[in-house]
């Protein structure tokens, strides 16, 4: 059975890259399009992985990790911190506040795929 992955993004643009590259990797993808929305298709559908922008409306992609890493049916799902305004130092900040990974947009889509791939504990 193919493995679920939540994009949580407001952009139409990174969801339509994402969503081509994984459907077509295999994967069922589902779509959240801001923080709230991402929590609740999380709860209800428990997802494989979730590739989580952190700049999104009503709430922002950090609250919505934290939410899902208190609640006990969510906690152990990994999520991939995205955002387009990466700086030296993100992915070690990101992986304190309790993501498990970090990619900068634009994302490149051979390493997202591997990262994908190592957090769904999947070979190349």
């Amino acid at each position: 059975m193919a493995k679920t992955i939540l994009i949580a993004d407001d952009d139409k643009k990174s969801i339509k890259l994402l969503r081509d590259v994984l459907q077509a990797s295999g994967y069922f993808v589902a779509v959240a399009r801001d923080g709230r929305e991402t929590v609740a298709l999380a709860q209800a559908r428990k997802p494989d992985l979730i590739l989580m922008d952190i700049r999104m409306p009503v709430m922002d992609g950090i609250a919505a990790m934290k939410k899902l890493r208190a609640d006990p049916n969510t906690d152990r799902i990994p999520i991939i911190a995205i955002t387009a305004h990466a700086m030296r130092g993100n992915k070690e900040r990101f992986i304190q506040r309790g993501f498990d990974d970090f990619l900068a947009k634009p994302v490149d889509i051979h390493v997202l795929l591997d990262r994908v791939r190592l957090h769904l504990h999947e070979e190349g």
